[in-house]
């Protein structure tokens, strides 16, 4: 998939001015596990973009401030993570995390992850987590929204054979587009055991500030976990 093929990217980069502490983390700790794709369209493994080997790789698309990603990779210093985020403010926040416990399992893209989703080698993902991506309101804006066919398409390809897919979101409307899109794909099973399960976040799934802001506005957010499948096609209506 071409780069130029791609829609352009739709959100924020920037925030409040950076101060100088910030600035420096920008110029010392990013450059040490920043990533960039090679140039040509040959595919990428993640393996690639870290200097050790190791035993499974996981992707987190929007990471904010970084709480779940550098969670994640302190209690799985034995996993390569990647975190997607084009939005400095929340870039500076997480590399804070990475000096201060030194977590160099991590590697971040700052920009639209959708080149690296297209690059990506097939199967070489455990987990990606999608977690209280923007919802994209107003009607007219639906086809920013990240969960798509086109998006899931990718995703589905880059997962392992029963890799799990995580989302969670607090808008309502969002959630039962989530839903829908997801299962009518056909690629992923949902998870889900018991009526109530998707309202109670799993102990390895860290809290964030998305969530506690929900929590205080009074809103009760999900958390959907979804595990690849063999992909059928549908057959086609007469």
């Amino acid at each position: 998939m071409s780069n130029d093929n791609l829609p352009c990217f739709h959100g924020r980069r920037a925030g409040r001015r950076l101060r100088i502490g910030q600035k420096a983390l920008l110029e010392t700790v990013l450059p040490q596990i920043s990533l960039t794709l090679p140039a040509g369209t040959a595919p990428s493994s993640p393996a690639r973009f870290f200097r050790s080997e190791y035993a499974a790789y996981w992707l987190e698309i929007g990471f904010g401030g970084g709480e779940h990603l550098a969670a994640q990779a302190a209690a799985h210093p034995d996993v390569g993570l990647i975190g997607a985020e084009p939005f400095i403010n929340g870039m500076v926040s997480l590399l804070r995390q990475v000096e201060r416990r030194q977590l160099y399992n991590i590697r971040v893209l700052g920009d639209d992850v959708r080149p690296l989703l297209a690059r990506l080698t097939p199967a070489s993902l455990a987990r990606v987590f999608i977690l209280f991506p923007d919802p994209w309101p107003k009607t007219r804006h639906h086809n920013r929204r990240l969960i798509n066919a086109a998006n899931l398409d990718h995703l589905h390809r880059v997962l392992f054979a029963q890799g799990e897919l995580r989302i969670a979101s607090d808008h309502q409307g969002y959630i039962a587009w989530i839903l829908r899109h997801v299962l009518d794909h056909g690629g992923f099973r949902w998870m889900a055991a018991q009526a109530d399960d998707w309202r109670q976040r799993p102990e390895d799934w860290p809290a964030t500030r998305y969530e506690d802001k929900a929590r205080a506005k009074g809103d009760a957010p999900v958390f959907l976990r979804f595990q690849k499948k063999p992909l059928v096609a549908r057959a086609q209506t007469p």
